[in-house]
């Protein structure tokens, strides 16, 4: 769903929200300014809105039945309120509002934007909910459920080591205190003797919150606390900044394993994980095949005609092995014109076929750059059997690449 309903009575502020969530996130904008025009516009629409805008006081509904409207569909929805008051917080709390937005703050369309930029990530995040209370279990996923998480449950302790090895993808651990047999500052521990703090975020919540609580979740290894009973806003505050924060450590850590220009991997993370793949292949006793891969002539492309056209040519070669090997694969660009991949499971003969498949398929297509077509080939050399260590298998393939280069460029030799 790409599409979202701003219903508000202002014209100039709902225009000026249409404009900065189309401009920014390529969103579809359906406008309405009363309650009557919003009804025929969720009864028209199939399937239902991404999320909804609302003003909390239209002409024909002010009393905020518009909130109530649009939540019965499903439809998680952001408040507009230009009155703020603790009164009015709790109403639109109520509600199970996804948050509220007040009109006159001069970051408003900035945090509506970042908002449903989180929302629309959080289809894709899983939330494990830990407590032994079903009622409390529910409020937590009910809570999350707005938000648009993915919500598993567990009971007890037991059952939420059973659902992390079930799901290693979770990305946050929500964890009662107080629960027989594993409390959750066990729980906690167990869980980072497995999932490190780059990987998993753990919340503690206790109806017995106080500092000495928090502390000792956080010297079990918890990211955050939450006191019961919950309170919606700082729940939420609280989820965002710790899914957020893991996001940004991937930033970081794709940043640090990828070639900037062909966003493959890069040497240090070929070096580093493949040493690791070909080590847990030795101990299954599995093989597998390290090919290394230079574009021929390529210096002849930079003198001629410029960098830009070299990279664009690195580029599109970047592309092209990826389309051949698979996210099992370790594809990178291992500096300059050279490619590594260390391909597991390889036999011999089906991944020397792939890389012929892609190196054919260059040498018919040549690489477009500024609507012209440059004819560019591979030089290939693989070493087909799993090495002592990934040195001896680079040395291997660097030895079968040179005799390809020696005999006339654009082949394969193996090992």
């Amino acid at each position: 769903m790409s599409r979202v309903l701003v219903v508000e009575d202002s014209r100039f502020f709902s225009n000026m929200v249409a404009a900065k969530l189309a401009a920014e996130l390529g969103l579809e904008i359906a406008q309405a300014s009363t309650y009557a025009e919003a009804l025929a516009l969720i009864e028209a629409e199939k399937p239902s809105f991404l999320l909804a805008l609302l003003d909390l006081n239209l002409p024909d509904a002010p009393q905020g039945e518009i909130v109530d409207l649009v939540t019965s569909k499903g439809i998680p929805a952001i408040v507009f309120t230009g009155q703020p008051s603790d009164e009015l917080r709790d109403y639109v709390w109520s509600k199970k509002v996804v948050d509220y937005v007040l009109k006159e703050s001069a970051q408003a369309l900035e945090y509506i934007v970042a908002l449903i930029r989180r929302i629309r990530r959080n289809s894709a995040v899983k939330v494990l909910v830990v407590d032994d209370s079903r009622l409390s279990r529910g409020l937590v996923r009910d809570l999350l459920q707005v938000h648009q998480y993915q919500v598993l449950e567990a009971s007890s302790g037991a059952e939420a080591l059973a659902a992390l090895e079930r799901a290693p993808d979770i990305r946050l651990v929500i964890t009662d205190y107080s629960m027989p047999g594993m409390d959750g500052f066990e729980l906690t521990k167990e869980i980072r003797r497995r999932h490190s703090k780059e990987s998993l975020a753990i919340i503690g919540i206790s109806a017995f919150g106080n500092n000495t609580m928090a502390a000792r979740f956080m010297k079990n290894g918890a990211s955050d606390f939450v006191n019961k009973p919950i309170v919606s806003e700082e729940f939420y505050c609280r989820v965002t900044q710790n899914i957020e924060l893991l996001d940004h450590i991937r930033r970081l850590e794709k940043a640090l394993s990828t070639d900037y220009l062909t966003g493959l991997y890069n040497r240090r993370f070929f070096v580093e994980a493949g040493e690791k793949l070909r080590t847990t292949l030795s101990t299954r006793k599995r093989n597998a095949a390290l090919a290394v891969i230079d574009i021929d002539r390529f210096k002849h492309v930079n003198d001629t005609l410029g960098h830009e056209a070299g990279d664009e040519v690195l580029r599109q070669v970047g592309r092209l092995l990826l389309d051949h090997f698979t996210e099992a694969d370790i594809v990178s660009r291992f500096g300059g014109d050279e490619f590594c991949i260390l391909a597991p499971e390889a036999r011999k003969g089906k991944t020397v076929k792939v890389l012929e498949e892609a190196r054919q398929s260059l040498a018919r297509s040549g690489v477009s750059v500024a609507g012209s077509n440059i004819e560019i080939t591979l030089s290939i050399g693989v070493c087909s059997q799993l090495g002592e260590t990934l040195d001896d298998m680079m040395r291997a393939a660097d030895a079968c690449l040179y005799e390809a280069k020696n005999s006339g460029r654009d082949q394969i030799v193996t090992l």
